[in-house]
């Protein structure tokens, strides 16, 4: 079990494997976690590590975001504290700076990223280096960005991104996917 302000996410985990009606055994040969502690984690006895997460995620054939976004009720008013956050693997992090279902959800990435993971989300995304640099290739471009930097990916965008400097920190504000869109 990871530390109290790690993501509460087990009804949101549950909801994803009923709708594709999976077990949580399938759901645990997928991710390569046990069966037990995806059971603690739907029952939220346990809280998943980002890494943890972003596996299960893959596994319901979604994102960590999106598990992230459908976590808590809506809220009017939360304060997300600058210590609130949970550890993605060795020299990076990623905490969440909105939490529960809203319009919009806000990851904050420190530390290094590599481009291992495309990304395609349904509605707009933005992305803002508040230090160090990135490369991010969209749609078969790459683009450098550098401190101060924004890139705003149109929804169905196809995208990776890696940091490309120590310190790098980035802010992720997306449009969320239970948000229809109108188009223009």
């Amino acid at each position: 079990m990871e530390g109290a302000n790690a993501p509460r996410v087990g009804s949101a985990v549950r909801r994803r494997r009923r709708a594709l009606e999976l077990t949580l055994a399938e759901v645990a040969g997928r991710s390569g976690l046990s069966s037990p502690f995806l059971s603690q984690i739907e029952n939220d006895r346990a809280r998943p590590s980002m890494r943890s997460l972003q596996r299960i995620a893959d596994a319901l054939d979604t994102t960590a975001v999106q598990l992230l976004a459908a976590s808590d009720e809506t809220r009017t008013v939360e304060v997300v504290r600058a210590g609130d956050d949970s550890g993605l693997s060795e020299g990076a992090r990623v905490r969440p700076v909105v939490r529960g279902r809203h319009q919009l959800h806000a990851l904050e990435f420190t530390g290094e990223q590599e481009a291992d993971r495309e990304f395609r989300h349904r509605n707009d995304e933005l992305l803002y280096v508040a230090d160090g640099s990135v490369e991010v290739e969209a749609d078969g471009r790459l683009h450098r960005l550098g401190r101060g930097d924004t890139l705003l990916l149109s929804g169905g965008v196809r995208h990776r991104w890696r940091t490309t400097a120590a310190g790098t920190r980035v802010l992720v504000v997306a449009v969320g996917d239970h948000v229809e869109v109108l188009g223009a």
